[in-house]
């Protein structure tokens, strides 16, 4: 009772002095400032602009580069360039033996589809067209791949998720057969599978995985535009040409591996005598049964196979401090693309120059490397950065994956990992979007800086499309590092309500893995200067507070990180 008769300007005192303590106590707890330092933010203010990551964009999506398709002569221009930035920016070369880069061996395999795939039933056939009904590839290092009489079975969506008590396959045996599935994962049930949230039993590299696992000769995936995300144009880009998987033995991958069109799977399964839409009813349940269709199909394809080299570039920024330093904060970003496709037609563009796709995250993360390498010595984060600008992302992550199969350092010290892979060009935004969002206590750290920053942090706008499995954080996760992958946000400022989510449907539809995805003067780049300097400070918070990122209980990456700190006590 005594506080009620002090005076009013003591009692102010008083609680400037409490909340100041507060406010210490929270810092101590985190090892650092809860929010940017003044001199973090003229560091940021004057590396993260937009000429910085404009410059950097334009040279690696010129013509020059020729689409920077792994293993080409525009691969390894793309690899000099960012290791000349790192060098000016004093990083330390992370890669074996002292050096840049991490050697990634690649198996390259260009397939011969035949110009029609013939199904059989009796005496009856049944023709579809290559591009136009389907797309295939072969999985596997054989310069021919035959198939003869495979009987074709359609297997609803192709999972096995013990978890939720869901097996498609149901015990049948599916060896030397030919498995045709719906894409993505069922959704009606919110309780099943996440609702429309697209987990990785939805992707097309786990159904092929599947397949694969059980013996089949092959799996044929039923492409629509909703259930994928993007339209059939994108599948006849991405699955012609050369494919490319790791070196050396090949293990999880199927003989055959394709796509048909909505359209020729109806055909297929109309020749089969049933039909397609009550086939896709009856796999919403996990009560499902596998369907065969009493059809054959015999193939022979021809193939070159050759090995290939890529490389991911490592640039090390080390920590200040003694103990953390060993644990490091890693930023992703790949910088591959597609490459060209042979000129028929002088007049046609036949290079897949990938400028937001991912030349664009490339220079967003340069950007960072330069803000972390300028800061001061009293500020340098405590746990070391590695900056690592993968290979080979466009082919199935594979870079990212051989650098989670052979990290420079054990798993358990890979402190979290910050993804960049594509960038905001259309505007500052009112949001910020994180794919992934509630996996990881990294999320705070967002939401804080993003407040800051007088933004909303929300989750994935398109979640049906799976987008955390499908870019590089996702092959840290599955050996237990947690992490943060934004997006563009899609309330820009001083446009129409749905006008941002408006463009982003229309680049994927236009120009996603397009010849026509090209470096522009127009791009309003303020937004991904604002995600830029987050992306930044987020990395410098984690890299100087005490606690080890983590999984949030019960996420189904937590597992892996509980058993890489294992290891690290071993």
């Amino acid at each position: 009772m005594l506080f009620l008769y002090l005076p009013r300007f003591v009692l102010i005192a008083i609680c400037i002095i409490h909340f100041a303590t507060l406010d210490l106590h929270a810092q101590a707890q985190h090892g650092s400032s809860l929010l940017p330092t003044t001199s973090q933010q003229r560091i940021a203010e004057s590396k993260i602009t937009d000429a910085s990551i404009r410059a950097d964009v334009e040279f690696l999506a010129d013509d020059l580069l020729e689409g920077r398709g792994p293993g080409t002569r525009g691969d390894r221009l793309a690899q000099k360039y960012i290791i000349s930035q790192f060098k000016q920016m004093g990083l330390k070369p992370a890669g074996k033996d002292g050096g840049w880069t991490q050697a990634v061996p690649l198996m390259g395999v260009t397939t011969r589809p035949p110009s029609s795939l013939t199904f059989k039933q009796a005496n009856q056939s049944l023709a579809l067209k290559n591009k136009d009904d389907y797309i295939v590839t072969c999985g596997t290092g054989v310069e021919q791949a035959v198939i003869k009489e495979a009987e074709v079975v359609f297997v609803g969506y192709g999972i096995q998720a013990p978890e939720y008590g869901w097996d498609d396959f149901k015990g049948i045996d599916v060896k030397g057969k030919v498995l045709l599935c719906l894409n993505n994962d069922p959704a009606d049930n919110p309780e099943m599978f996440a609702g429309r949230t697209r987990l990785y039993y939805g992707r097309w590299d786990y159904k092929y995985a599947k397949a694969a696992e059980l013996g089949a000769a092959g799996m044929l995936i039923i492409h629509t535009t909703p259930s994928a995300g993007y339209p059939y144009q994108v599948v006849q880009t991405s699955w012609t040409g050369e494919q490319m998987a790791l070196g050396g033995k090949q293990v999880g991958r199927a003989l055959l591996e394709g796509w048909l069109t909505e359209n020729a799977a109806g055909k297929l399964v109309s020749f089969a005598g049933l039909q397609l839409d009550e086939l896709t009813q009856s796999a919403q349940s996990k009560n499902f049964q596998p369907v065969p269709l009493k059809t054959t199909l015999s193939m022979k394809m021809d193939c070159r196979v050759r090995s290939r080299s890529s490389a991911n570039v490592l640039g090390l920024l080390p920590g200040s401090d003694p103990e953390l330093s060993n644990q490091w904060i890693v930023y992703t970003a790949h910088h591959d693309h597609i490459g060209m496709t042979e000129a028929r037609d002088e007049k046609v563009d036949n290079i897949y120059n990938g400028a937001v796709d991912n030349a664009s995250g490339v220079g967003s993360m340069l950007a960072i490397a330069r803000a972390m390498a300028a800061l001061p010595e009293s500020e340098r984060p405590r746990r070391s950065i590695l900056f690592a600008s993968v290979a080979a992302e466009e082919q199935g992550l594979l870079g990212s994956a051989y650098l989670a199969q052979n990290p420079p350092i054990p798993a358990g010290r890979l402190a979290a990992v910050i993804n960049i892979d594509g960038i905001n060009i259309l505007g500052a935004t009112e949001d910020v979007v994180v794919i992934g969002r509630g996996k990881s206590d990294m999320d705070k750290i967002v939401e804080r800086i993003s407040k800051w920053q007088k933004r909303v942090v929300v989750g994935d706008q398109f979640p049906d499309r799976g987008y955390y499995y499908r870019s590089d954080q996702f092959s840290l996760a599955k050996i237990g590092v947690p992490g943060v992958y934004l997006s563009s946000g899609v309330h820009v400022i001083g446009k129409p309500d749905g006008w941002g989510k408006e463009q982003l449907r229309e680049w994927t539809e236009n120009i996603y893995h397009q010849t026509s995805d090209e470096y522009s003067d127009t791009w309003n780049l303020s937004g991904a200067v604002e995600d830029a300097k987050l992306m930044f400070y987020t990395g410098l918070q984690a890299a100087n507070q005490k606690s080890l990122p983590a999984w949030n209980p019960g996420d189904e990456f937590e597992a892996a990180r509980l058993e890489a700190l294992k290891q690290l006590s071993k």
